[in-house]
């Protein structure tokens, strides 16, 4: 096949454009850029990588599209009192959406994409779908930042180091000579702090509550606190330790409250974004995790709402349930679907 391998300019996709051109395929290295050149500082590694590997290489600006989709939709979230995740969003809209269009725009044609992710996918031979799965040697679950991907996109799509581990690939670059398998682990290309994106001017100092609205102090901007934080609120309690338990956007307030204001038996979810399987009867029973740094815990989506929200309820108590997060869903180490957090129940106990 003619492969397109989305080029890092780290170890896991220079070894991915190896494995693939040694099996015999066709591979150019592409790679999008989503900041100016001079503060790109892969960009020649990925070169590099290409012309040791001896294959055709091109680079597509996306700093707009980028902006419009990512750092817009981060600015909106934080703003309205939600903490986003934009890794996901760039991954659905840009990386495997727009960022392709524009390759094949460019009149490069390609029967596959791939990249150095650490997954699996699989076409389930009875149901016709496509299964994302978490990648079986590694403690990094992926394919969580992958859960929002459309099963159109996850046609088009290869993992190759779904079976593998770190240890693996580096040795792989090591033993071909790639540069690569020296440098540290890199950051996903659109990592970073995104609050440096919000001026004063959109922003601004707000007032802390308690639950019944009484003015605790003053806060530095909304964007600055998420659901369960602890540090830096510069607050005192005579009782037990202040935590940020919510966030009011329209209000500029963030609600402070107790640890145990933060546990929740249940919570609210957007639209789903149904993998291995077309939306089911409903109740159905699930592991959920709330957050990329959760085990997950057993769980059930209760029922579809009127607005076309989910219900999920938990079977123990989670906390610090965060609207604008990322809940996903799975069966085992099967995505079954994933949805944005909207909102949690406070148990108050």
């Amino acid at each position: 096949m003619r492969i397109a391998v989305g080029l890092s300019g780290g170890v896991d996709s220079s070894v991915v454009a190896h494995l693939l051109k040694k099996e015999g395929h066709e591979v150019i290295g592409v790679r999008m850029n989503l900041f100016p050149l001079d503060e790109n500082k892969e960009e020649d590694d990925a070169v590099k990588v290409a012309e040791f590997l001896d294959i055709e290489y091109i680079s597509i600006d996306m700093e707009k599209e980028y902006h419009e989709k990512v750092v817009q939709y981060m600015k909106a979230e934080y703003l309205s009192g939600r903490t986003p995740n934009p890794c996901i969003v760039c991954n659905r809209y840009i990386k495997f959406g727009l960022f392709l269009e524009k390759v094949l725009e460019s009149g490069l044609q390609f029967d596959m994409f791939a990249t150095g992710h650490y997954a699996l996918i699989e076409k389930n031979s009875v149901s016709g779908r496509y299964e994302l799965r978490k990648g079986t040697h590694t403690d990094k679950d992926q394919a969580y930042f992958l859960s929002m991907l459309t099963q159109d996109q996850l046609s088009r799509i290869l993992f190759p180091l779904g079976r593998m581990d770190k240890k693996q690939v580096k040795e792989i670059a090591s033993e071909v000579g790639l540069f690569t398998a020296k440098k540290k682990e890199s950051q996903d290309l659109c990592s970073g702090d995104y609050r440096n994106y919000i001026d004063e001017k959109e922003s601004g100092k707000g007032n802390f509550i308690d639950k019944t609205g009484k003015i605790l102090g003053r806060h530095k901007g909304i964007e600055n606190y998420t659901i369960g934080q602890r540090r830096g609120l510069g607050l005192s309690s005579a009782d037990d330790p202040y935590y940020v338990i919510g966030l009011d956007g329209g209000n500029n307030n963030v609600v402070i409250g107790y640890n145990r204001d933060l546990l929740s038996s249940s919570m609210i979810v957007g639209s789903m974004n149904w993998g291995a399987i077309i939306e089911p009867p409903l109740p159905l029973e699930v592991q959920v995790k709330i957050r990329y740094r959760d085990d997950g815990i057993q769980g059930t989506i209760v029922k579809k709402k009127s607005d076309g929200k989910y219900l999920i309820k938990f079977s123990e108590e989670r906390r610090a349930i965060t609207p604008g997060q990322l809940a996903v869903f799975y069966d085992g180490d099967t995505v079954i679907s994933a949805a944005f957090i909207d909102a949690s129940e406070f148990s108050g106990n």
